[in-house]
């Protein structure tokens, strides 16, 4: 009896050991938020480099590149004249009657209303010149070609209309198949007889329209230098200084609608043109950058790490592109606004990078280590 006392005793014991394991492997692992910064206080995030100023240039007039007088990682200096319009000429021309006429208003001397009557007489030479090449110009002979070859063009297009018809029937054959082929090879033809029609079309009208465009411009250089001759006649005054000057202004602005020139001293980043090409105020010439320093913006910045970051916080840099470089940064400043990217709220954080490395580059990935405040 007592056997069977003990027996039952040694089994409820090892029961309840039983029921103890069990429990102590159930217990459940509490698992780390998502969002929140390590451990070790730090925030990781992605950003892009940026130098302090970047910009963008274009030509605030249409017209034909004369020349362009940088490349891509060339340094200039503000003020420096990067490119210009075939324009540019006759509107130098203008600022140079408009500027001698203003000059000759304040020193109010013979000799200088002598050499305003020279820049008439030059004015007009020019004149006779361009208009010279006007009268020679057989424009009848240039408008009949024009609408020549604008025929030719409709015809042209509908030779492509024909060949893309023709392809279209073949297209899904083997890229082997004879009928295939030939018919790729006229569509390519049909195209390029186009694309060089075009062009024809192009070169013919730049005939007549630069010439006019210089008759032009040399009739209004020389009506303004006969104006500024004839007003200095009768010696300068308060009302003729104000007239001069504005034109003056007024001829400098006209220039610079044809000439691009740096607003900042720089490196060139990115030449767009080249000479002889045509141009609107919507094609981006040249682009400069002020590399002298360097930030950092985020790009996934999210409010649960935000708030962990200050301003003049110390800022650990590594371009993934360069990955033997570290550099340091400063937080300079924290973006109020956010934006919203696949449901996180994001905030910019903008770094001040200290120092530099000719091997960085404008838009460059940085991983951003914001060191613990601690």
């Amino acid at each position: 009896m007592k056997k069977n006392t003990l027996f039952l005793i040694t089994l409820i014991v090892l029961f309840i050991l039983a029921l103890s394991a069990c429990g102590a492997q159930e217990t459940p692992v509490t698992e780390q938020p998502v969002g929140e910064v390590t451990a070790s206080g730090e925030v990781i995030a992605e950003g892009r480099l940026e130098p302090v100023r970047a910009t963008n240039l274009s030509f605030q007039a249409r017209g034909v590149v004369e020349d362009v007088f940088v490349k891509a990682g060339d340094v200039v200096s503000e003020g420096d004249v990067l490119a210009r319009l075939t324009n540019a000429g006759a509107a130098e021309a203008q600022i140079l009657v408009a500027q001698n006429a203003y000059d000759t208003l304040l020193r109010n001397e013979v000799g200088d209303r002598a050499k305003l009557w020279d820049v008439y007489m030059k004015a007009q030479i020019a004149r006779a010149e361009a208009e010279r090449d006007w009268e020679d110009l057989d424009v009848d002979a240039i408008d009949d070609r024009i609408e020549e070859i604008e025929g030719d063009i409709e015809d042209l297009k509908e030779d492509l209309q024909d060949a893309q018809d023709e392809f279209d029937k073949y297209k899904d054959l083997d890229k082997d198949n004879s009928k295939r082929k030939t018919a790729e090879d006229d569509l390519e033809a049909a195209q390029e007889d186009l694309n060089e029609k075009v062009r024809e079309l192009e070169e013919e009208t730049r005939k007549r329209d630069e010439v006019r465009s210089k008759y032009d411009a040399a009739l209004a250089a020389e009506a303004e230098a006969k104006y500024q001759y004839e007003i200095s006649l009768d010696g300068p005054n308060a009302d003729q200084l104000a007239v001069a000057k504005a034109n003056l202004d007024a001829a400098k602005d006209v220039l610079s609608t044809y000439v691009i020139t740096a607003p900042f001293s720089g490196v060139v980043a990115d030449v767009s043109v080249k000479a002889g090409e045509q141009v609107t105020v919507e094609t981006r010439v040249v682009s400069i950058i002020d590399d002298s320093q360097w930030f950092v913006e985020t790009t996934d910045v999210t409010e649960l790490e935000v708030v962990d970051i200050q301003i003049g916080q110390s800022v650990t840099l590594r371009p993934d592109a360069l990955s033997d470089l570290e550099l340091t940064g400063t937080v300079e400043e924290i973006s109020n606004a956010f934006t919203q990217s696949g449901g996180d709220i994001l905030y910019t954080v903008r770094v001040r990078v200290n120092g530099s490395d000719p091997m960085l580059k404008w838009g460059m990935t940085v991983e951003t280590i914001f060191t613990s405040a601690e």
